[in-house]
């Protein structure tokens, strides 16, 4: 992880970090926040506990999302922080509806000008953000939202397999991982595990990451924890309810860091810091999909 982010990321850029409710990149967040960089502009459709810690670190100068929060507890403290007193340092918001920003990954994806959404009717949030424009329908007399294009500059993907080449199988959520994968210019895939190409090959239509769009390839096992992975672990609630605790101030939270992030140098290391016992508790119990015939051709 720490060579893909160091060729894959520079100061300035823009950074999305994918997965939704699981396969979050904090791994990857982590590794981001170790190497120093500074004026990022993260984007995510929910930017919870990672978006609050890389805030609180100071990378960030600008944040493009549709909901913040610490899911099932309450508030990002950092985030809210550096949006009204400008602690660490202030950072720009943008913010949509889920689809609304969904909608300009998918545009970026398939390389549209634009994308039409009805989402945002009824609400402030064209106001508030200038990239939500009024336009009218060329096939009636009715107006309608659009939405521009959003190709980040780096963007990372978890995935619970996948092979040597970036072909990665998903299951559960996928939220918008197949769309931020084919929009962003640079792509780090990060998985659970490394698997012959074959595996991957035996289920095509569970591939929501192609090879052909994917720059680098990290195998990264418990790469989302403290959230978690459909089918390899459960999200760690313990350490989101702490979350609420830590981030009561600036000063705790670099605490923190300091421990759980500039203290170890991978995530092995952040690991082996954490009690094996609370890692098993979080292994779900097995329940397999049945099985299909694809047919061999």
């Amino acid at each position: 992880m720490h060579t893909a982010i160091d060729q894959a990321v520079s100061d300035g850029d823009s950074v999305y970090l994918a997965g939704f409710t699981h396969l979050i990149p904090f791994a990857a967040g982590h590794e981001i926040v170790r190497q120093g960089y500074t004026d990022l502009h993260l984007i995510r459709a929910t930017p919870d506990l990672i978006y609050d810690q890389l805030i609180a670190a100071g990378v960030a100068s600008r944040v493009t999302f549709s909901w913040a929060g610490n899911p099932g507890v309450g508030s990002l403290r950092a985030f809210r922080r550096a949006v009204e007193d400008g602690v660490p340092n202030a950072i720009e918001i943008d913010e949509y509806t889920h689809f609304g920003l969904t909608a300009r990954l998918a545009a970026g994806a398939r390389g549209l000008p634009f994308m039409p959404v009805r989402t945002f009717a009824g609400s402030d949030l064209p106001e508030q953000n200038e990239n939500i424009r009024r336009v009218e329908s060329p096939f009636g007399d009715d107006e309608i939202y659009a939405v521009p294009p959003l190709c980040p500059n780096v963007a990372v993907v978890r995935a619970q397999r996948g092979d040597v080449s970036g072909n990665a199988h998903v299951w559960g959520i996928p939220g918008e991982i197949p769309e931020v994968a084919l929009a962003a210019e640079t792509v780090i895939l990060s998985v659970e595990e490394i698997v012959d190409e074959q595996v991957i090959r035996s289920d095509p239509n569970r591939t929501l990451v192609p090879g052909s769009a994917v720059d680098y390839v990290v195998e990264e096992p418990y790469g989302s924890h403290p959230s978690y992975a459909q089918g390899c672990y459960d999200r760690d609630n313990q350490a989101y309810l702490e979350w609420n605790e830590i981030s009561e101030s600036q000063a705790s939270i670099e605490e923190w860091l300091d421990e759980w992030v500039y203290g170890v140098t991978d995530r092995r290391e952040y690991l082996e810091k954490l009690d094996s016992e609370r890692l098993l508790d979080l292994k779900p119990s097995t329940e397999y999909a049945t099985p299909i015939d694809m047919g061999g051709y």
